[in-house]
């Protein structure tokens, strides 16, 4: 296991990535993590990630400076790497000359981290500090024209660091770099597959929940479908999922879900409609955050209230997902900025009754559906689209109402029909509509309008992290913008969503 910590880095979700691709389990953990914590993990390898504070500056943040004597490896990137050099002795300044984007590298040592790695070749900078002076033992292994130690080194220590981010694609040889550290140095096995973390997963789930009941909500999608099979491989009828119609659901969703889920999984499951009990605090409600508390609130009621019927029902399992931990860094106790709250990790009371059980906490969508293809899931369910735990309250952009929610719901299903009919349904990460809570003025049959508009949100992404906006041709946008405003009453424009994430998100709140 290699342990990652989190200095606030954009990129420390990415690093993580890099570390998987390898097949090497990873965690991130924030800074304020215990000592003797990190020494009972036993990591091969420790990562500090870059972050945006000055290391001497009050308040930026630190981890115990032990950490670098426990004879473990440890790489410092950027900021990380200015946290060891100040931890150690050394010397860290604003820079006279920051340096963002491209820089040519210069390699001076070509063993250890730079193993079959080009001695010229191009990184990625993000830094408005350097490196003046290095603690006693440290040698400079890589400079660039802007940055003289732009790498070091301390091997007797096994103590490594890089000004740049070997994490993204726009470093070439990354890659190389970050297998040198976790293979050559660090000694890892490439021995993490999702076959070995299902049969690890099930044991904690058996050691952690014991002969208790777990309740689990159980959406349909992928995530929670994937954690009751999971659950169910470990304790088997003591798990009984529950399926909540919020009054926030696609068109015909319950109905379909229920036959999809009787149909493949042989689990208990207790189907609840607690329409009103949603959308009643929700009317008159628009801020974003207030509507995924509200939601997290009643969510947390109308699960306790079942699990008071079910005699020894303990736990309370949910699909939390690594970029949901991430975003909602709060939660995760490091120094990221909150992007905002998630249903999973957001929304729950601080006096709920039952214990939480996440095992999907740290992997990402994507090792989520090849986890699910791993453990026996169906292939539909493990390919449906991802559908936010606040439903459609977070896609009627402001008050939400019965007839707003209609409005969206039809326009939603008519999208989906004709992206499932061009064959792009697989290819997008995510395809929905959102109303958006503004009117426009348009001409329909020789008179004058004034109705909603809906845009359509289609990208194409990988763990969510990032996504980009989906080049959907232009002819099936025009099919799907001439269904909605021909067939569902209220709407006479739609717009096309060209925004990447960053600097924006997926869904609209």
């Amino acid at each position: 296991m290699i342990l990652i910590i989190d200095f606030g880095s954009q990129y420390n979700q990415l690093i993580a990535r890099r570390v998987r691709e390898c097949h090497v389990y990873c965690r991130v953990e924030p800074p304020t993590m215990d000592i003797d914590r990190i020494r009972s993990l036993k990591p091969e390898g420790i990562i500090l990630s870059g972050g945006p504070s000055s290391i001497y500056e009050k308040g930026s943040p630190v981890v115990d400076p032990a950490i670098l004597t426990l004879g473990i490896p440890v790489l410092g990137i950027c900021y990380g790497m200015q946290f060891m050099v100040h931890a150690l002795g050394g010397k860290v300044a604003h820079a006279e000359k920051r340096e963002y984007g491209f820089a040519e590298l210069s390699i001076k040592e070509s063993d250890g981290l730079f193993n079959d790695v080009e001695a010229h070749t191009r990184c990625w900078m993000s830094h408005g500090d350097s490196i003046v002076s290095l603690p006693d033992g440290f040698e400079i292994t890589a400079s660039t024209p802007n940055t003289s130690i732009a790498a070091m080194v301390r091997r007797e220590k096994r103590l490594y660091g890089l000004q740049f981010h070997p994490e993204v694609e726009h470093t070439p040889m990354g890659k190389t770099m970050l297998g040198n550290f976790l293979f050559k140095i660090c000694g890892c096995k490439k021995s993490w597959t999702m076959k070995s973390f299902a049969r690890e997963a099930v044991e904690q789930i058996r050691e952690t929940v014991q002969n208790k009941k777990v309740i689990l909500g159980l959406s349909g999608g992928v995530d929670s479908s994937v954690t009751a099979l999971l659950i169910h491989k470990a304790i088997g009828k003591n798990l009984t999922c529950i399926f909540v119609d919020n009054g926030l659901l696609r068109k015909n969703e319950g109905e379909k879900l229920k036959v999809i889920l009787k149909q493949n999984l042989d689990i208990n499951i207790r189907f609840i409609h607690a329409k009103n009990k949603f959308l009643t605090p929700l009317a008159g409600i628009t801020e974003p955050e207030k509507k995924r508390k509200i939601i997290g609130k009643v969510f947390m009621e109308v699960f306790e209230a079942e699990a008071d019927k079910i005699k020894g029902a303990e736990f309370l399992a949910q699909g939390t997902l690594y970029p949901d931990v991430i975003e909602s860094q709060s939660a995760f106790g490091g120094p990221s900025s909150v992007i905002k709250s998630h249903h999973n990790v957001g929304g729950l009371p601080k006096n709920m009754k039952l214990k939480l059980v996440e095992p999907l906490r740290y992997l990402f969508k994507d090792e989520v559906r090849a986890l699910g293809a791993e453990i026996g899931l169906p292939e539909e369910m493990i390919w449906r689209q991802p559908f936010p735990g606040p439903g459609l309250a977070i896609r009627v952009i402001g008050e939400i109402t019965p007839k707003r929610l209609l409005i969206l719901r039809e326009a939603d299903d008519l999208l989906l029909e004709e992206i499932k009919k061009a064959g792009y349904y697989r290819k997008l990460w995510q395809s929905f509509a959102v109303l958006l809570p503004i009117k426009s003025v348009g001409v329909m049959g020789d008179k004058r309008t004034y109705e909603n508009i809906v845009a359509i949100r289609a990208v194409t992404s990988q763990d969510a992290m990032t996504a980009d906006w989906a080049k959907i041709p232009h002819q099936l946008l025009g099919t799907i913008s001439n269904r909605i405003i021909n067939q569902v009453k209220g709407v006479n424009r739609v717009v096309y969503d060209i925004s990447s994430k960053p600097p924006g998100t997926i869904e609209w709140e």
